[in-house]
């Protein structure tokens, strides 16, 4: 068999042809980098032996630009992301399934960087790529390359969020917010910081799981990805009814984020995260949670920030460091386009 030059080549229109050309990359990228059996039986389709009946489903599809940025690239992103979407029903991530749309044209070098950055980052996480799909675009069509991911998880028994939300429950933030967005908006932008900014990208689901076994009735998780903190916020409190109190002066942000958001005039609140989560729980649970949270590396800088309360307008509102309060409303247009996902759809299965 030809081998494919990586160093130099192109993606070709034929590479999606579904000839020799799409089984050369399927066999001397894909399978070599995402190496198991359910790949290796070369089906259309994985076969899972999955015995825990409550299951979690999520599917996610990425852009972002540039592809490489401090701290990760768009492979690992997208294993992150899917595999946190999964994390955040407190379920045990397990199976990946990816969709490629290459643009002709694209160089073999970075889709090769790109794919070994996936199964880097499925390996750490202990999760499988079991099966996936590559198709190619004419030049021109496409911005080198989009991926699709879909990611299937279990919920242990013992496991039981609560999905709901009441006034006097506290919100807890794992660490230090605005990483991911700064990170690639410096690289966009070639922008120079005194401080370098390295994106936070990271799997979540050992934070998760550390936290469910100090608190297993946690009331909601959410990972603040498009539209960040005030996003999660405004999404929560039109769901279920109440309001938000934060406090400005508890919120983890690195002094760097922070001067880089006021250069770019950029509200902190607003920008994506990857490896960060927020967690609402009841006022007595709450101590408890920080606690284990902040005795995880990925949780040290936790904080509680503020609270739910009671209001019929369900406005998220935030105290200032100036003893005044403001309203966190929704992000009004996209602060930083193409960060982070072109479109997401969440399905949440539990079987009788």
């Amino acid at each position: 068999m030809i081998k494919i030059n990586f160093k130099h080549g192109r993606v070709e229109m034929n590479h999606g042809a579904g000839g020799k050309a799409s089984h050369q990359l399927i066999e001397q990228l894909f399978l070599s980098a995402f190496d198991n059996d359910w790949l290796l039986a070369r089906r259309d389709q994985a076969s899972l032996n999955i015995s825990n009946p409550r299951l979690v489903m999520t599917t996610d599809g990425h852009v972002i630009s540039p592809l490489f940025f401090p701290g990760g690239d768009i492979g690992s992103l997208a294993v992150h992301g899917t595999i946190n979407d999964i994390a955040m029903a407190g379920a045990t991530p397990l199976y990946l399934a990816v969709g490629f749309i290459l643009e002709e044209g694209f160089a073999l070098s970075e889709l090769k960087k790109i794919v070994l950055s996936m199964a880097k980052a499925a390996k750490d996480a202990n999760v499988a790529m079991v099966t996936g799909d590559t198709k190619v675009v004419e030049k021109g069509k496409g911005d080198g390359v989009f991926i699709t991911t879909t990611g299937i998880g279990t919920v242990p028994a013992e496991v039981q969020l609560t999905h709901q939300i009441n006034p006097g429950n506290k919100v807890i933030l794992s660490g230090f917010i605005g990483d991911h967005g700064i990170a690639v908006m410096s690289k966009r932008q070639n922008l120079q910081f005194s401080t370098h900014i390295v994106s936070d990208s990271a799997p979540l689901h050992s934070l998760t799981a550390h936290m469910l076994r100090a608190v297993p009735n946690l009331h909601c998780l959410r990972d603040p990805t498009r539209g960040g903190v005030a996003g999660v916020l405004n999404e929560w409190a039109n769901q279920y009814g109440l309001g938000f109190v934060i406090d400005e002066n508890a919120l983890p942000i690195r002094d760097a984020v922070r001067g880089a958001c006021e250069l770019l005039g950029i509200d902190p609140l607003y920008v994506a995260n990857e490896g960060k989560l927020i967690a609402v729980c009841a006022a007595t649970d709450a101590d408890k949670l920080l606690a284990s949270m902040t005795a995880h590396p990925q949780g040290r800088d936790a904080a509680i920030i503020g609270e739910a309360i009671e209001d019929k307008h369900c406005f998220a509102q935030m105290k200032t460091s100036f003893g005044g309060k403001r309203i966190v409303d929704w992000l009004s247009g996209d602060q930083l386009p193409r960060i982070c996902y072109v479109w997401y759809f969440k399905l949440v299965t539990t079987n009788p």
